[in-house]
């Protein structure tokens, strides 16, 4: 039961937001979508949930549409910055009335997560800090019987105890109940180690859509004298480039040449995602996204 976007296009204002994205989410994976501000995450995740409607294309979960579709959308949850709780209701009340609307939520394990990240059951959601309205909707998120989670920009005003909890108990529900998340978010090096397919959301579209393990290894750093790695990099897909303390760092996307010999003077390694990341979205080049 895969989540289909298919030709979806957003503007507002006359401005694109979203330019005739495809892709697909499978079940049971942990997903990274990664963009600047502005990029069009926000909005790409509410109109898979229905929250916002997309000006073309379409969104289908098992190839029915989610539009006002009660079934689809049940299978689903967002969570995000956007507080639909009332704010006199007590924590304890949302999850109550979360699993009558769900039904199979985890009381029990919401009841544990609340005690390790110290949320008091009894404070009122609308007195909450902002670290601990995250908290409140990260553990409905972990807890809610769906089989895809939205996750944007889960762990605003978290300190950095309860960030890394939030993600060893992530990987302790997926563990214990595979099923697929996707995790909008600025802190890449945090959740590099997490996610297995990434999306990069760039100029309105996808420019980066595979698994992370494969786009790392289409990832370079070459560095060495400036002369030297320029020879060795011409014609390669150059993304980026840096200077540190008289050394040449060219960050390059792409298949390397085999048969051109590497000079003595040039180390090859491979970037890390942020750095990736950082340099897809810093260039105008174009950029191959084929990563099979």
């Amino acid at each position: 039961m895969s989540i289909e976007i298919k030709g979806v296009h957003q503007a507002f204002h006359g401005k694109v937001v979203l330019d005739n994205l495809n892709l697909t989410i499978e079940p049971n994976k942990i997903y990274g979508l990664l963009g600047r501000n502005g990029a069009g995450k926000s909005t790409l995740l509410n109109i898979i949930s229905d929250r916002v409607p997309a000006r073309s294309g379409a969104v289908t979960m098992d190839g029915q549409s989610v539009h006002e579709n009660n079934a689809a959308l049940g299978n689903l949850y967002l969570m995000s910055e956007v507080n639909l709780y009332p704010p006199r209701n007590k924590v304890d009340q949302l999850f109550k009335k979360t699993a009558n609307f769900y039904g199979g939520f985890d009381t029990a394990y919401a009841h544990r997560l609340a005690g390790e990240f110290g949320l008091d059951l009894n404070a009122r959601f609308g007195k909450l800090s902002t670290g601990y309205r995250s908290i409140f909707k990260l553990i409905i998120a972990l807890c809610v019987p769906v089989d895809y989670v939205f996750l944007d920009e889960p762990v605003l005003g978290l300190d950095a105890n309860h960030r890394d909890l939030f993600y060893q108990e992530l990987l302790s529900a997926y563990g214990e109940r595979p099923r697929t998340f996707v995790i909008s978010t600025h802190l890449i090096e945090e959740v590099a180690n997490l996610i297995e397919h990434v999306f990069v959301l760039d100029d309105h579209r996808i420019i980066i859509n595979g698994d992370v393990s494969d786009v790392l290894a289409k990832a370079y750093a070459i560095s060495g004298p400036q002369a030297d790695v320029d020879r060795y990099t011409a014609g390669l897909n150059i993304i980026g480039a840096d200077h540190l303390a008289g050394i040449a760092v060219t960050y390059v996307y792409g298949t390397l040449d085999n048969s051109r010999p590497i000079p003595d003077t040039v180390q090859v390694a491979n970037q890390d995602l942020q750095k990736l990341f950082i340099n897809l979205t810093n260039t105008t080049k174009e950029v191959s996204t084929n990563v099979n």
